[in-house]
């Protein structure tokens, strides 16, 4: 006969703590990501970061490149456009060439770069078989995303001179096109550069988002090195030091020539 023994049952830990967690919500985990990243921060490799700036440099070449030509076709395409949208159309061709453009300008502004980007890039290999570099595409995309902004403040400067110029330029026996070139668009240009400041700075900034089609720009490059040497964070701040410098430069240069415009007016 089996001889029957107590065992004693062991005690089961407490679940107090993931109750806990439970009952603090994700208020406190949060919290404690962030006290993580605290308790990390003196494996933070802040070495890397001369290494990483002269990497980095290689792609500021191509972010110069693709926003120099977005700045000059997105301005060429959007003093078109804007030429078109500000004057009252007279026959069926100006009815027709304002709705183009019309029609250009609400799409662009209504849809995102990135949509538009990968458009741009896959779209003529699927309609007409033409495999466009990513760089062509990408500077194609940026400049007509540009144009449609570009569009609106130079229609916006044009309607914002007096009207009685236009007709005053009429009564002198010049034509529409020499009134707008003589008259109206050196003053235009004039109360545009603000909002082209801003335009532009904003357009070298978009420019990262290329880097999505593997051109190596400056995103590129920082998300090369940042994940071969698993410092993202110290890659991004010398990308951001970069980016911060460009913006500042081309904001200086449309400030300095804002001032020398003002500076020939005030001597006329």
């Amino acid at each position: 006969m089996r001889s029957t023994r107590w065992r004693r049952r062991p005690r089961s830990r407490p679940r107090s703590s993931s109750r806990s967690e439970d009952a603090r919500g994700p208020q406190a985990a949060r919290g404690t990501a962030v006290w993580g990243l605290f308790e990390g921060r003196s494996a933070m490799r802040w070495d890397v970061i001369p290494t990483f700036v002269p990497i980095i440099f290689e792609g500021v070449k191509i972010t110069l490149q693709i926003s120099a030509l977005g700045i000059l076709f997105g301005t060429l395409i959007g003093l078109v456009a804007g030429l078109l949208r500000s004057r009252k159309p007279s026959n069926l061709i100006l009815w027709a060439l304002y709705g183009l453009a019309t029609l250009y300008v609400e799409v662009v502004r209504g849809t995102p770069f990135l949509v538009q980007l990968y458009l741009m890039y896959y779209g003529p290999f699927f309609l007409f078989g033409i495999d466009l570099p990513a760089m062509t595409a990408g500077t194609i995309a940026l400049s007509l995303n540009s144009g449609a902004y570009v569009a609106e403040i130079f229609r916006g400067a044009i309607e914002s001179i007096d009207r009685g110029q236009m007709e005053a330029g009429r009564s002198l026996g010049l034509t529409f096109a020499q009134t707008m070139r003589h008259i109206i668009l050196p003053q235009a240009f004039r109360r545009a550069l603000p909002p082209l400041a801003n335009e532009f700075a904003s357009l070298i900034k978009e420019s990262s988002v290329i880097s999505v089609l593997g051109v190596a720009d400056i995103m590129f490059k920082t998300k090369t090195v940042g994940t071969a040497h698993f410092a993202m964070f110290q890659a991004l701040l010398v990308a951001a030091v970069y980016y911060l410098v460009l913006t500042g430069i081309t904001s200086q240069l449309v400030r300095l020539l804002e001032r020398r415009l003002g500076k020939s007016d005030s001597r006329s």
